[in-house]
């Protein structure tokens, strides 16, 4: 399918006064107007944020209520479990709430769930799990607000359960002592753009200032929480919640944190992936952390990650780190056997792709890389992705959607046909019966055609500018990176150029092409480029009618900036 490309309109009253206000370069302008950024003040404050006027972790609903009950937990020394989820905002939640409570001498234990054998989230067998340990309190990070159930079970334990969460809550919450989610339809804070780990840091902001004024400061030092802000980054990145307002300041204090290099579980990590401490940047976070912390959770167990970040001997850090790299080459063999399995598969039945849902499943793949392998079909085919697993018991698997089409609305007018599913509009995770496998296909299949409309499923591009191969240089690529990081709601800027002619070329690491590009009349401005993981290594232009591309400073060369080529 032809991509569409759309070309960004900016505000050209706003990008003629933010030049004149900022006195910046014109394309700095033009694409903070794309963003919406259209005063002088906006953007200082997007450029420059600052933590002067965070927040008041109090508007979060239930948060005084969570942090009366924890204090009590703190003074009679009553056991307290915190309980996390498996990915890497659930790992850095529960991390950042551990740090603290070992700080304040909690009694405190914690506890992530194997992601197969366990599942998702606070389910009754761990209230007899937490009842077993005489567990006082429990503290929920990334997960409980549809743990109904669990909740009940543990009100006749006697056990209190606080939940912080940031998903959507279901049609009734639990019965807990406080359920802490910005996504309340009661809850008045307007943090609902936080992930887990962000809920938990605004909880531990709450925490400090409610012990500050009962004297608790008085016999130990005040934590600087500015110390948590590394795991609070790769968290919020990690869970690809939006990156504005405060996601966007914590995340730039928590990067300058992280090139600091003070947290040895952390900095042990960056070793591992060959990256440079000093320049770390979202897309190291993205392409390169955040997986290694995932593939515990998908090839072993998520607890190995939290003893990771919380663990201060360097020489356990850098023998675990080791472990999650080879874990992660192993997750990556492990998708890479089952997107060439459907890829052989598809060849075999083109058909499957005459559809508007891939729908498949398999006794030998491996329920839990399905939702990357899913990610992957969903950009290459450009169609919501179903995958599951059928190998033991109930068929179980992930989706994934593309633009606007809401997968989980999809499974929602499905419902009677599963056993469980969750997520949200892009991502969702289900287990149905395998009896019901063909008639929930048809079923999808069915609601997808009729919700949705052919220009649904157009692939666009948005293109900030066209360039010139001389605009192209240090200056601007300097000027863009004042928008970092880039994420959800604050996207990388894309640019186009034209009639560009290849002057060098060579193929690094079987799939990456390294060139040289150049425009007639422009011999003096050369263009180093980049086009990663190319499908057809032998057909490869030597003249490109249009390209589009992100533009970078060399980490490896000082002062030269290079361009990604996007894939039209």
């Amino acid at each position: 399918m032809d991509t569409l490309l759309k070309y960004s309109e900016p505000d050209k009253a706003a990008v003629e006064l933010l030049i004149e206000k900022l006195n910046c370069h014109p394309l700095l302008a033009k694409l903070l107007s794309a963003r919406n950024i259209l005063t002088a003040p906006e953007a200082e404050s997007f450029l420059n944020p600052n933590l002067q006027n965070l927040p008041d972790p109090f508007l979060l609903k239930d948060m005084n209520i969570a942090v009366e009950r924890i204090y009590t937990a703190l003074e009679n020394k009553e056991k307290i479990l915190v309980f996390g989820d498996f990915d890497a905002d659930g790992i850095t939640a529960t991390a950042l709430l551990i740090d603290f409570l070992e700080y304040c001498r909690a009694n405190v234990s914690w506890y992530i769930p194997h992601r197969i054998k366990e599942g998702y989230g606070l389910q009754p067998n761990h209230i007899k799990m937490a009842g077993d340990q005489d567990v006082d309190l429990i503290l929920t990070v990334d997960c409980g607000v549809t743990s109904l159930d669990a909740v009940r079970d543990a009100g006749l334990e006697d056990i209190d359960v606080i939940i912080t969460d940031h998903h959507e809550p279901g049609p009734s919450l639990p019965d807990a002592l406080a359920v802490i989610d910005p996504k309340r339809e009661d809850c008045r804070s307007c943090l609902n753009y936080l992930a887990g780990v962000g809920v938990a840091f605004f909880l531990v902001m709450a925490l400090r200032k409610s012990l500050r004024e009962k004297g608790f400061w008085d016999e130990i030092t005040e934590p600087n929480l500015m110390d948590s802000l590394d795991l609070f980054t790769i968290g919020t990145i990690g869970d690809m919640v939006p990156l504005v307002h405060i996601n966007r300041s914590l995340c730039i204090a928590g990067f300058k944190r992280i090139r600091q290099g003070l947290r040895p579980g952390l900095k042990s990590l960056v070793d591992i992936s060959r990256l440079d401490i000093t320049k770390i940047d979202s897309d190291d976070i993205s392409y390169k952390i955040v997986p290694r912390i995932n593939a515990a959770g998908r090839v072993s167990h998520a607890r190995i990650c939290v003893s990771q970040l919380t663990d201060t001997d360097r020489g356990r850090v850098e023998k675990t780190a080791g472990l999650l790299d080879q874990l992660n080459t192993k997750r990556r063999k492990i998708e890479q056997e089952i997107i060439a399995d459907i890829e052989k598969r598809l060849e075999k039945t083109p058909r499957l792709l005459d559809t508007k849902l891939l729908f498949l499943w398999d006794d030998k793949w491996d329920p839990s890389v399905l939702g990357i392998a899913a990610s992957k079909l969903s950009k290459k085919y450009f169609c919501p992705v179903v995958l599951l697993a059928t190998g033991n018991g109930d068929a179980v698997g992930s989706c994934r959607s593309i633009n606007q089409i809401n997968i989980h609305a999809a499974l929602t007018a499905c419902e009677p046909l599963l056993v469980r599913f969750g997520g949200h509009a892009m991502a969702s995770g289900l287990t149905v019966k395998k009896d019901n496998l063909d008639i929930l296909n048809e079923k999808l299949q069915a609601h997808i055609q009729t919700s949705y409309s052919q220009k649904d499923f157009q692939k666009t591009l948005t293109i900030d500018a066209v360039l010139d191969p001389q605009d192209i240089d240090i200056h601007l690529a300097r000027e863009i990176d004042r928008l970092r990081p880039f994420g959800i709601d604050n996207p990388e800027p894309v640019f186009l150029c034209e009639n560009l002619h290849v002057a060098v070329s060579y193929i690094i690491a079987n799939s990456h092409r390294k060139m040289t590009l150049e425009r007639p009349g422009f011999s003096s401005h050369p263009v180093e480029a980049f086009h990663f993981n190319i499908t057809d290594p032998g057909n490869l232009p030597a003249y490109y009618p249009k390209i589009a591309f992100k533009i970078k400073i060399n980490k490896f060369r000082a002062n030269t900036v290079q361009i990604i080529i996007e894939d039209l």
